[in-house]
């Protein structure tokens, strides 16, 4: 006979016909958006908190000679974008055909777990290039389907704000643990450093198992109910159309233009429920139809270029504060923290999105970051002003890029529902029931994961021939991902609805 499972067990798996306890908590906004901003963070947090730390255990723990430490450290951090670049695709099927977000989410901290663990015992540069590879496949998992179920939960005109928070907890991660891992590995050592992770993998566990998603939440919430229902009509909404329109205009939505056509039939001609003929590219997978847009294309390219620029730091910014200012770990990883500050202003550009659209915000933030950029080739010299110039810039850079987040990951599901609603109104079937966010997001995932492998590796294969030319490289860079935020994201500017 079969042991029944204890009634707190049952409730943290969602089974059986009661409620969970505590589930209007449980599958709050604010919990979900936490518990999804937390897996960003710890995900990001373990990526660079070895930023500041891997050069030196390089040397002493793995004996690479000196001159081939900046060679491992960037192919080590590239690793992790050429994983998670892999796997996001894979991920973004297999969530948009599962029943659950939750489960992935869980299974995703394993492997999360793995790497942790060989990062810490391993000393083999085999078994680093191993846990990096982890790290990019609990990062895929984390981005898909972390971002899908975001969208699940968040109505389209708040999800820009949402995605502030995500962005806070990405961009805290990303530099404060190099802050954080240069610090305590001075003080403590490489054991104390991996202390902290465990701590946080623990509270992400934590948090994830608490975690219940609204559509579970809906057979007993009647307000969960509600907002699965608002958010399914947002996206499917022209299918509700009336039988007979009597001459009234129906208005379809572009994609790919970011525009919108009224059409009127005539009123002598007979009301037709007939639809139109469904294109081609409508019957493809999804995450091969959805290329067809040049809204999202464009959205990609911009969140590539972006995350390139965020972490072209990691494999060169701890080098350049050992040669220029004679720093070690904790030295170096203070020059983040005028990156991170910042970033606390993330769901407030988030929120400026949601209101005026991500359009300007994110084409002003690459122009605003353009100069500092540049001018990151005036740190020459060991003095109190280049000091102050560093961080003068790098505040301004965290500034200026942590604008354009917001609004390139609301954008990704602002194109789904609306590549969704034309193929509706064209007569076919839509992206079915799991809908297409998680595999959207696996698009957004692939393009972050290609700014990741390539960020460090121009920025620390260029900085090692010449920090000048390196600054004019990535200035050069951020400017021109301008132009394509300026006329395609919310659609082609020179065509309007």
């Amino acid at each position: 006979m079969p042991r029944r499972r204890p009634a707190w067990l049952l409730s943290l798996t969602q089974q059986g016909s009661k409620p969970p306890m505590f589930l209007k908590f449980r599958s709050s906004d604010g919990l979900i958006i936490g518990t999804i901003s937390l897996a960003v963070f710890t995900d990001m947090f373990l990526y660079g908190v070895i930023v500041p730390v891997i050069p030196f255990a390089l040397e002493e723990r793995s004996h690479v000679t000196h001159d081939r430490v900046q060679y491992w450290v960037s192919v080590l951090i590239a690793i992790y974008g050429a994983a998670l670049l892999a796997f996001s695709p894979i991920c973004g099927w297999l969530a948009d055909h599962s029943s659950s977000r939750r489960t992935p989410l869980l299974l995703g901290l394993v492997a999360l777990l793995g790497a942790t663990v060989m990062l810490h015992i391993g000393s083999k540069i085999g078994i680093l290039i191993v846990a990096r590879i982890l790290q990019g496949v609990s990062a895929a998992v984390v981005w898909v389907v972390g971002l899908a179920l975001l969208a699940d939960t968040v109505p389209q005109n708040r999800l820009a704000q949402s995605m502030g928070y995500l962005s806070l907890g990405m961009s805290l991660g990303i530099l404060i643990a190099p802050l954080l891992g240069g610090v305590v590995y001075e003080k403590g050592g490489y054991g104390a450093v991996f202390a902290m992770a465990y701590a946080l993998v623990g509270l992400d566990i934590i948090l994830r198992l608490l975690l219940v998603e609204k559509k579970v939440a809906a057979r007993w919430d009647p307000e969960a109910e509600e907002r699965v229902r608002e958010i399914n009509d947002s996206r499917t909404g022209i299918q509700k159309q009336p039988k007979e329109t009597n001459g009234a205009a129906t208005v379809v939505t572009d994609p790919e233009k970011g525009t919108s056509e009224t059409t009127t039939p005539a009123p002598s001609d007979p009301i037709t429920t007939e639809p139109l003929p469904e294109r081609t590219r409508d019957r493809l997978p999804p995450v091969i139809s959805l290329l067809y847009s040049r809204r999202l294309l464009s959205a990609l390219f911009c969140s590539l270029i972006q995350a390139a620029l965020m972490t072209s730091f990691d494999s060169v910014l701890t080098l350049r504060a050992a040669e220029i200012f004679h720093w070690r770990s904790t030295g170096a990883a203070l020059l983040f923290l005028p990156i991170v500050i910042p970033t606390f202003i993330a769901p407030l550009f988030g929120y400026m999105s949601d209101r005026w659209g991500g359009r300007y915000l994110a084409t002003f933030g690459f122009v605003l970051a353009c100069a500092p950029f540049v001018c990151l080739r005036f740190v020459e010299e060991n003095t109190i002003r280049d000091k102050v110039l560093i961080c003068t810039l790098l505040a301004l850079i965290g500034f200026s890029l942590a604008m354009t987040f917001p609004p390139f990951m609301a954008e990704i599901s602002g194109i789904v529902e609306a590549k969704e609603r034309k193929m509706l109104a064209m007569g076919g079937k839509g992206y079915g029931k799991g809908g297409a966010y998680a595999q959207a997001y696996a698009l957004f995932n692939v393009a972050f994961a290609g700014g990741c492998m390539i960020g460090p590796l121009l920025a620390g294969f260029v900085a090692d021939k010449s920090w000048s030319t390196m600054a004019w490289v990535l200035g050069l860079l951020d400017g021109v991902t301008a132009i394509p935020a300026f006329l395609f994201l919310g659609g082609w500017f020179f065509e309007k609805a």
